[in-house]
């Protein structure tokens, strides 16, 4: 089959159910695993090229809705008649739910079984661990800096806090993205300080924008190890690769 993804977390979906080698097209931003760098892309993902998608002959094309405005994709597709499904995972259970539906539409139902069952063994072997610690710290996650948006309870990144033996501070905010000001962060006083902006690589991601803000004396607990620059890549897209993610964090808050 000829495949083309409209966003990262769906190229790494297929990665994962070891079917890179369908790909014939991606989106701009796709940027795992390796192999796919040499292959067409397609524009950036809210901005989908649909002549040159028509001119792959895609027999399926992944779209997704997992940031507002891809839905012109979906509306593309369906007008030019393109061969589609449409991914919006919310939750670790949705992207291994999406394993097994995505296996089964490019006709190989036991790539996703499989994957569905690794990815399961991986997230309760974390969640094994995450279950014997004692002292569960509070996570302030920052997902953009100004405006301030953090993620709030229907949020993988809530899961993943939970997962590896913390708790969002924002989890009580029945959103699944919240913009909010400096001053609700302080008033909810962190343990850690995760910082992930969307689009943005850990190596251009600076703590002191963070330490020079007003009032971040009051946070003057926070040591500098407990201001956490992670990867945007592995907690702002929900694709398998989040189980990543969480291993590392688990690692980072519990050593």
């Amino acid at each position: 089959m000829r495949v083309i993804s409209l966003c990262p977390s769906n190229t790494e979906l297929i990665e994962y159910l070891g079917l890179t080698n369908l790909l014939v097209g991606v989106d701009d931003f796709s940027d795992w695993p390796a192999a796919v760098s040499d292959l067409p892309k397609l524009g950036p993902d809210l901005s989908i090229n649909m002549d040159l998608v028509e001119k792959l002959q895609p027999d399926m094309v992944l779209a997704s809705l997992s940031v507002p405005g891809m839905e012109k994709n979906v509306a593309a597709l369906k007008e030019r008649g393109i061969p589609h499904i449409v991914l919006n995972p919310q939750s670790l259970n949705d992207i291994e739910q999406d394993l097994i539906l995505t296996a089964e539409i490019l006709g190989m139902p036991e790539r996703g079984t499989t994957a569905a069952k690794e990815f399961r063994n991986r997230l309760e072997g974390i969640k094994s661990l995450a279950a014997k610690v004692t002292n569960r710290p509070t996570l302030y996650w920052e997902w953009w800096p100004k405006p301030i948006f953090t993620p709030g309870k229907i949020n993988w990144l809530t899961e993943i806090s939970e997962a590896a033996g913390a708790k969002n501070v924002f989890g009580d905010v029945e959103l699944a993205s919240v913009q909010t000001d400096w001053e609700d962060v302080l008033n909810r006083k962190p343990d850690f300080i995760c910082l992930a902006w969307v689009g943005v690589r850990r190596e251009k991601v600076q703590k002191n924008v963070v330490k020079k803000r007003p009032g971040f004396e009051r946070l003057n607990y926070l040591t500098d190890d407990r201001i956490l620059i992670l990867e945007e890549e592995l907690y702002c897209r929900p694709s398998p690769r989040l189980l990543e993610g969480l291993e590392k964090l688990y690692k980072l808050i519990h050593t």
